[in-house]
């Protein structure tokens, strides 16, 4: 079990269940999945560029990354149905915590200018986005290796009701957040 899960169930629970004063354990909040995705732009016409952007993806993870196509054609940007349009990989469970405490621990730190993550990232109903600029950050990433430096999107779904209980489940878990509003 990673250190962050163990940390959850020992003490963050207790903690946010003392804090929202919630009457049922199973409503207490916590984290279901993380989606990490890539839009390819240009390199969708590439295969090897977009292959390159898969095999990152996956080391970073942990997990084999999918490459996504488009649902639909959209004129505007010169895409048709069925061509490749990203990648994208969705982690549960152990892999999901281990990846939280590389990102926490390892990649965040590494960012250039560091100020925190934005507060804004939050939807409404408890899921949190936020968006990295470059892949370089990950330790597994070997720098002659990367073929283009890319950003990435990563989406964190939780099961809390509201954007309050989501960002204190967050920030106890240890993320970094910008100071301010």
């Amino acid at each position: 079990m990673s250190t962050l899960k163990k940390l959850y169930n020992e003490k963050i629970k207790a903690e946010l269940e003392k804090e929202f004063a919630i009457p049922n354990k199973m409503l207490i909040p916590g984290l279901t999945k993380i989606t990490i995705s890539v839009g390819a732009g240009e390199a969708a016409k590439d295969a090897k560029l977009l292959q390159n952007i898969s095999d990152t993806i996956s080391m970073i993870a942990g997990q084999r990354a999918v490459i996504t196509e488009a649902k639909k054609s959209v004129a505007g940007f010169k895409v048709r149905a069925g061509m490749k349009a990203g990648v994208k990989v969705t982690l549960r469970g152990a892999k999901m915590y281990n990846f939280l405490e590389k990102l926490i621990g390892l990649a965040l730190p590494k960012v250039k200018d560091f100020r925190g993550l934005p507060r804004n990232g939050f939807d409404g109903y408890g899921n949190y986005n936020f968006g990295l600029n470059e892949q370089l950050i990950f330790p597994e990433v070997n720098y002659d290796d990367v073929m283009r430096i890319h950003g990435m999107n990563i989406n964190i779904a939780t099961t809390a009701k509201c954007d309050k209980e989501a960002m204190a489940l967050l920030t106890h878990l240890g993320f970094p957040f910008a100071k301010g509003k």
